[in-house]
């Protein structure tokens, strides 16, 4: 990296962004009345997972589980708090949507993420596998069940992207999502962070989650490659156990790439995931980018508090 920057990321929620600190998540939302609105929630420290966090391949596992029951704390709260009037601040008043606005809302929430772990991993994989045992006749080598089997997923995974992404609803939160890599881009290289100056940054980024759930797909070929079966059964079985192998290797493949993100040549080896996030992430407008900016320094500025408070209860 240019600069010896705290590695921050963040998510795309329902009309607003989460941003993770070291101390705590913070989400801005972008209210009917035109306010903005915060989420804070203090970090909680896991001594199992900050062991864990620290040994390479099994890191990734635990990135995504701690991800995963974080963030479904802000989507929730950006879930609720979407549509309802602001001069009411009870965010009961949400339970008394009608049902078709709450699937509208559950919907929203399941597809900000893209892709759920059971629907993701599990529908992903098995399906691919299962429409390559189909082919059989044609491609009956080891080698090309799986590249068959990588190209069907990859074919179904950007499909399900970019039909998603033509709804409304998603299509702001994919603005939200390119937002917040703007964010980060731009204080990362170090500029102030004024809505000039965030649109001028790219909405791409190599830490995205976007570009982790394509290195999965291609991790998996190679994987899948060493693991030897006779029975579709096997196969399907092999895939499932499989999955956190693929997770913790395709989680430090991002890192890696991260890393070599500033070195000529190297750089291009994280291409693949940026080019993906072309879906994921659209262009966001000026408001949108405030709020972005809005969540960004107001987690900056808790963050800092908490860990003043942190330095003066050890001394």
């Amino acid at each position: 990296m240019k600069n010896k920057t705290p590695a921050y990321g963040g998510q795309a929620v329902i009309e607003g962004v989460m941003f993770a600190g070291k101390n705590i998540y913070v989400t801005a939302i972008r209210r009917k009345d035109d306010s903005i609105e915060f989420f804070r929630v203090p970090r909680k420290e896991h001594p199992l997972f900050n062991k864990l966090k620290k040994i390479p391949f099994v890191r990734g596992c635990v990135a995504i589980i701690e991800a995963s029951a974080n963030g479904s704390e802000h989507l929730n709260f950006s879930a609720e708090r979407y549509d309802v009037d602001p001069k009411d601040d009870e965010v009961e008043l949400a339970k008394k949507e009608n049902e078709s606005s709450k699937l509208t809302l559950i919907f929203g929430v399941a597809v900000i993420g893209v892709l759920s772990f059971l629907f993701g991993k599990f529908v992903f994989t098995l399906i691919p596998a299962i429409t390559a045992s189909f082919l059989l006749p044609i491609f009956p080598g080891r080698i090309e069940q799986n590249l068959i089997e990588g190209l069907i997923k990859l074919v179904l995974l950007l499909s399900y992207i970019y039909f998603i992404s033509m709804t409304p609803l998603i299509k702001r939160v994919f603005q939200y999502h390119g937002a917040e890599h703007k964010v980060i881009n731009a204080y990362e290289n170090g500029l102030p962070l004024t809505v000039e100056n965030v649109q001028s940054q790219s909405r791409l980024h190599y830490r995205c989650g976007s570009s982790f759930i394509l290195f999965t797909v291609i991790v998996g070929v190679f994987v899948y490659m060493f693991v030897p079966y006779e029975q579709l059964w096997e196969r399907l079985l092999y895939r499932i156990l499989l999955i956190p192998v693929v997770l913790g290797i395709s989680y430090e493949v991002l890192q890696f790439t991260n890393k070599l993100r500033h070195i000529p040549v190297l750089k291009y080896l994280g291409y693949p995931g940026l080019w993906l996030q072309l879906l994921t992430t659209k262009e966001p407008t000026d408001k949108q980018v405030e709020v972005s900016i809005s969540s960004f320094q107001e987690m900056l500025k808790k963050d800092e508090e908490l860990e003043r408070k942190k330095q003066e209860m050890s001394t």
